[in-house]
């Protein structure tokens, strides 16, 4: 069946799909979720298509898709419930046996992952693209979901993208005053949730850490792994709503609930401006099947937290393109 977006030659307009990743990045960080990204991006495209021969250049295309995406959002977000990270909604750990897998949320109560190469600019300025990164940490797209709609698209238009105040007036179709009085209650609630995170560029022994990590996992060496771990390191596991809120915790799991995980084998990737590994653990007839996308917070050299985003008949690992499956004579390779 031929796309909405194409013209007679059944080739996409180059003019709205150069902009489709940009729009996959805003779009995930209003709705906090890749899957709802993915649904606003491709409505917006729809939306442009259909009124592109009307499009008059009264401003610049990519402002205008930009309006078009915003409304979209807008309309998604109208009567939800906030999406959220287990760590926001439970008033503390759970211990690490069976019994605290008991309460699950459905997967619209959390936020979601996305991986780098979905929403993050290949190229350019390499300053602006780190602030790309830290927009795109979990704990900064779980803290934009206490905003209100509009005043999380003045967030990111202003502080994000770089916009200028008339600008966003503009595009809400408000006053200068407005988007700035926005602003102002928007980062002080962010403030109050701890502010934007900072830059934490990973350099050699970052990187050394990893391959550590992998070969642990995989070796399935809990002493070896809880090593790599600051000792008040945390850990959650959407769609269950427990977390682990020590070093020492994480490790008892991973031999009692967890032990389940022996005999993974991790991919190499990055998911929201992080170093992330896909885990397939061993799958009955042989080969390996997909189970979680581990994001990692990596500080000081160790890691400080990992959010493990479990593929229980979710369908994650398909939606995020990544392998759906590691069959017995694959090898896992970085850079997935």
């Amino acid at each position: 069946m031929t796309s909405v977006l194409t013209g007679v030659t059944g080739e996409i307009d180059p003019r709205l799909l150069e902009h489709r990743r940009e729009l996959t990045g805003y779009c995930y960080r209003m709705l906090g979720s890749s899957f709802d990204a993915d649904d606003a991006v491709q409505e917006t495209m729809v939306r442009a298509w259909r009124s592109l021969a009307d499009f008059e250049g009264r401003s610049s295309l990519r402002s205008w898709l930009y309006r078009i995406a915003t409304n979209v959002c807008l309309d998604q977000l109208s009567g939800r419930q906030r999406r959220a990270l287990p760590m926001d909604l439970s008033g503390q750990s759970w211990s690490p046996v069976e019994a605290s897998l008991a309460a699950t949320r459905p997967a619209e109560a959390w936020v979601e992952p996305v991986l780098d190469r979905q929403v993050l600019p290949e190229d350019g300025d390499p300053a602006e693209r780190a602030v790309a990164k830290e927009s795109v940490r979990l704990a900064f797209v779980a803290a934009l979901q206490h905003l209100p709609p509009r005043q999380r698209a003045v967030l990111l238009l202003r502080d994000v993208l770089r916009w200028h105040a008339d600008e966003v007036a503009t595009l809400l179709e408000t006053t200068v005053a407005s988007v700035n009085s926005a602003l102002q209650r928007a980062r002080a609630t962010l403030a109050g949730l701890g502010g934007a995170p900072e830059p934490r560029p990973l350099d050699a022994d970052s990187r050394d850490l990893l391959e550590r990590y992998l070969d642990a996992f995989e070796r399935y060496d809990i002493d070896a792994f809880v090593a790599l771990l600051h000792e008040d390191a945390t850990q959650h596991m959407p769609p269950f709503e427990m977390w682990l809120g020590s070093a020492a915790d994480i490790g008892t799991w991973m031999l009692g609930p967890g032990s389940e995980c022996r005999g993974s084998r991790l991919l190499q990737t990055e998911a929201n401006g992080c170093p992330a590994f896909a885990q397939y653990r061993p799958r009955a007839g042989g080969g390996h099947e997909p189970w979680a996308l581990h994001v990692l917070e990596v500080e000081d050299g160790r890691i400080r937290h990992i959010t493990s985003f479990l593929d229980l008949d979710t369908g994650l690992f398909r939606r995020l393109g990544l392998p759906p499956a590691l069959e017995p004579e694959e090898q896992p390779s970085a850079g997935v």
